[in-house]
């Protein structure tokens, strides 16, 4: 344990020591603390899975949770910038004093029971959404869901919001394979909705294997009423019609009237999601798709709104993703590719990266050696009337954020 009065950057950094793995899926390790911590849960969880769209029906989860009155906790990852942004109760994220006493909690009972970072993160939202007695905690699935932390709470209803590929090497090369780990939230007679309209099999089987009550699009909820939501793009409509019909399943319907529904959703937004700022009569656009499914969505946003002049792409990506199916859906609206490492341990160098999108795109793509440069190359063949498209990655987009000004520490 670190010493007393250890700010939070430390213990973040301590964190990263205490397993071997960045990622090790599995319940136990955190179900044996989770029970030595003996936190009280409230009597409304709601998780929310999927490969795409997790953090905007979170937002738009809390907010209609919140305008109705109810007390709220959110769990989400991974954060922009600052790591407060995963734990938030109401609107306020949890302070740092909140996060290490959390921290400190957990590592007074966890013994020699090795955790990942991103198990040690769910537990502290735990521990500080229960100091706080909240009327529900809203829970984001990490990756995949059977074997998320997560899921080590048991839901009073859940949403899987769509199965795509991503994070194959963990969950598996196919949809079938891959929507069978996330369909491992669903409990017996515990509703659950699906918000894309082609539903694996494995979707369909495992809820009537393990008896859980399945709502389906057009089926059993639809889009009817549901407003455009302040982030852009219609697919947000559907996202936001999945996240009403949990509410309604959970029973709580007062978050999912229609008045309210008029008044709140044109106001949800999230940071690096579909986000817009014009610099020097330059539109940046700005979002964190980093898989296939994802950065075709970004691309009907291109083609729906097409830039005046031209468009240039300034991307960075990660070694377990997909490069050509995400340069594939972007390529026809992007007149010039620039090349960074983004600013993880698992980045593909840039020289590489540039090298892959230059052949998946069949045209030269510039290398950036660092953010700045890559900022700098942007501007410099940028024009009035251009756009300037920044993807690929959380570790993309947040540092291009804090360099643009645009990113603006919530209160904690």
């Amino acid at each position: 344990m670190l010493p007393a009065g250890s700010p939070l950057p430390a213990w973040l950094t301590w964190l990263e020591t205490l397993s071997p793995s960045e990622i090790d899926l599995g319940l136990e390790r955190v179900r044996d603390v989770l029970e030595r911590l003996d936190v009280d849960v409230p009597g409304h969880v709601l998780i929310i899975g999927g490969t795409n769209g997790k953090g905007s029906s979170m937002a738009m989860a809390g907010a209609l949770l919140q305008a109705a009155g109810y007390t709220v906790g959110s769990y989400t990852s991974p954060h922009i910038v600052d790591y407060n942004e995963r734990i938030a109760v109401g609107d306020r994220l949890a302070s740092d004093a909140e996060i290490i006493t959390a921290f400190e909690a957990i590592e007074a009972v966890r013994n020699d029971v090795p955790l990942t970072y991103f198990e040690y993160g769910t537990l502290a939202a735990f521990v500080v959404f229960a100091a706080a007695n909240l009327d529900v905690w809203l829970l984001e699935v990490g990756m995949g869901g059977r074997l998320d932390a997560t899921n080590v709470v048991d839901p009073t209803a859940a949403l899987i919001t769509n199965v795509a590929l991503d994070h194959c090497a963990w969950l598996g090369e196919d949809i079938e394979a891959i929507a069978g780990e996330k369909a491992g939230i669903m409990r017996p007679g515990i509703p659950v909705v699906y918000g894309g309209l082609d539903v694996p099999e494995a979707i369909l089987h495992h809820a009537d294997d393990v008896g859980a009550t399945l709502l389906l699009r057009d089926r059993d909820y639809s889009l009817d009423g549901i407003p455009q939501p302040g982030m852009p793009g219609r697919f947000q409509v559907g996202n936001a019609a999945a996240v009403v019909a949990m509410l309604n399943a959970a029973g709580l319907q007062a978050a999912a009237d229609e008045v309210l529904l008029a008044r709140v959703l044109p106001d949800v937004r999230l940071v690096g999601r579909g986000q817009r700022a014009v610099r020097d009569g330059v539109e940046w656009l700005l979002d964190v798709a980093h898989n296939p499914a994802a950065a075709i969505q970004v691309g009907k946003l291109l083609a729906e709104e097409p830039a005046q002049g031209k468009t240039i792409a300034v991307i960075g990506i990660l070694d377990d993703k997909d490069v050509e199916g995400i340069v594939a859906p972007l390529d026809e609206h992007v007149d010039l590719w620039i090349a960074l490492a983004a600013d993880s341990l698992r980045a593909i160098p840039a020289g590489e990266l540039a090298r892959r999108i230059a052949n998946a795109s069949n045209r030269p793509c510039l290398v950036a050696e660092s953010l700045d440069n890559a900022l700098q190359a942007a501007r410099r063949e940028a024009s009035c009337g251009d756009r300037i498209l920044v993807a690929g990655s959380f570790y993309v987009v947040g540092p291009v954020l804090q360099a643009l000004g645009l990113y603006s520490p919530p209160k904690s």
